[in-house]
């Protein structure tokens, strides 16, 4: 019994200082996209329904470059548990040469096509109209969020992530200060509308790669990075690299896509279900971020106690964590399903928007419980413990085999209500958790993904 308690208490003390200061993080970040979400919908209907078109290309890129920065935590958090710290920073050197390229990538095609881009999410033209304001300038902030979100991850992985919420803190101010004076046109500021959102956002999105920099190059002690460390690159690390990150990469990058593919699901039944999804999706978020949060820190834990060669403690962490997962899900659900109404009504839309809110946020708070186990237990304790390519296969299956194709009967064959095409979107979320757990507590994930140095 003494014994069993040790192991917890040493668990408590890895793994839940990593999720307070990790979900902070996230929920300082998600406010940023839920005071853009209520700004625009108290502007305008249509100007949330274009927005939330644009952040589902952001969501594309954030898949993509949760990838790349899955692999940089992975790593970094075994040689951590090693306290090796040469070979991380040469892992942040690689991670942060495919995150650029991926920003850039995005920055170019939604520069040089903005039109085609989102004529493949909605066929209403006046959203299009609207996104295309938005996108203009929100393209240039995928190559910054591309550098400054893998320097976090880099951070998480050797247990510093509180800067995150310092920056996070920092762009809610300005993003919220900014979009009321750009937005609205308030304190002597023009009126812009969608446009004005979408300059706050820049100017936020500067801001945060600015600080994350300079903590890393002049604070940070347990990296020690230098400018010089940035242009480094080592083909055996590569290699190791390849092998960890291409799964979650790949996997993040056909996720993106399905996401876009049931957005334009959504977006082409119309307006109202397009701005009612952008509402259920940031709010689901919000109460959703401790569960999601569960998997970084997670991860972050079973890979380090792996590189620290207690492989004896790795089973008793993880049937912990499962337990603390299903807890935050239950409770992360209720709360959704107890405020859904007081959220809604601080956007102004339309009644049928409203009553769609309402309908999807009541799916979701059934569906987070899933997500909150699920997910953690995929890409934190299972992606952590060195098996990347489990979440890739898991997650793809049923999303191309199931989800994907029961939506589009249910939108445009069988002409099924909206909910219920929203039902056939989420459910993956509960059935997922049946083959996780019986992978999870098989315990063939279990492996040890440095080298001698």
């Amino acid at each position: 019994m003494t014994d069993i308690k040790q192991t917890r208490k040493s668990l408590y003390r890895l793994f839940f200082p990593l999720l307070v200061v990790i979900a902070l993080q996230q929920l300082v970040s998600l406010m940023v996209n839920l005071v853009d979400n209520i700004m625009l919908g108290s502007y305008s209907e249509l100007a949330l329904s274009g927005a939330s078109l644009v952040n589902q290309i952001q969501f594309m890129l954030q898949q993509l470059v949760a990838g790349v920065g899955a692999g940089v935590a992975v790593l970094g958090a075994q040689y951590w548990g090693k306290r090796d710290v040469d070979p991380i920073r040469r892992i942040i050197s690689i991670g942060l040469k495919f995150s650029l390229a991926a920003g850039v990538l995005f920055c170019a095609v939604t520069t040089l096509f903005p039109h085609e881009v989102l004529r493949v999410l909605t066929n209403d033209h006046s959203v299009i109209e609207e996104g295309v304001k938005y996108l203009r300038i929100m393209s240039w902030t995928y190559i910054i969020y591309s550098l400054s979100a893998v320097l976090m991850y880099s951070l998480q992985s050797v247990e510093t992530a509180f800067i995150g919420t310092v920056m996070s803190a920092s762009t809610i101010l300005i993003n919220a200060s900014l979009n009321y004076c750009l937005i609205f046109g308030n304190f002597g500021a023009q009126e812009l509308g969608i446009t004005g959102a979408a300059i706050a956002t820049l100017v936020s999105r500067i801001v945060e790669l600015l600080i994350i920099t300079v903590y890393i190059l002049k604070v940070d002690k347990k990296l020690t990075m230098k400018i010089r460390h940035f242009f480094t690159l080592d083909r055996v690390l590569l290699s190791d690299y390849f092998r960890v990150s291409i799964p979650v990469v790949l996997s993040g990058a056909l996720w993106g896509v399905a996401q876009t593919a049931q957005t334009a699901i959504l977006g082409h039944i119309n307006q109202s279900v397009i701005a009612a999804n952008s509402i259920a999706s940031v709010v689901f978020q919000i109460f959703a971020v401790f569960g999601m949060a569960c998997a970084n820190a997670a991860s972050v834990t079973i890979g380090k106690t792996i590189g620290e060669g207690r492989i004896d403690l790795v089973r008793p962490y993880s049937r912990s964590l499962q337990r603390i997962f299903i807890v935050i899900g239950v409770v992360s659900g209720a709360l959704l399903f107890a405020f859904k109404g007081v959220i809604v009504d601080l956007y102004k839309v339309t009644d049928e928007t409203r009553a769609l809110a309402i309908s999807f946020l009541t799916v979701l708070s059934i569906t987070t419980v899933g997500t909150c186990y699920e997910y953690p237990v995929e890409s934190g304790i299972i992606g952590g413990g060195g098996d990347t390519k489990y979440a890739a296969i898991c997650d793809n299956t049923f999303m191309w085999l199931f989800t994907i194709p029961s939506a589009l009967l249910s939108a445009f064959v069988f002409k099924f209500p909206p909910v219920v095409t929203f039902i056939f979107l989420k459910a993956d979320q509960i059935l997922k958790c049946i083959p996780n757990a019986i992978k999870c507590n098989r315990y063939k994930w279990i492996r040890d993904l440095t080298r001698s140095t």
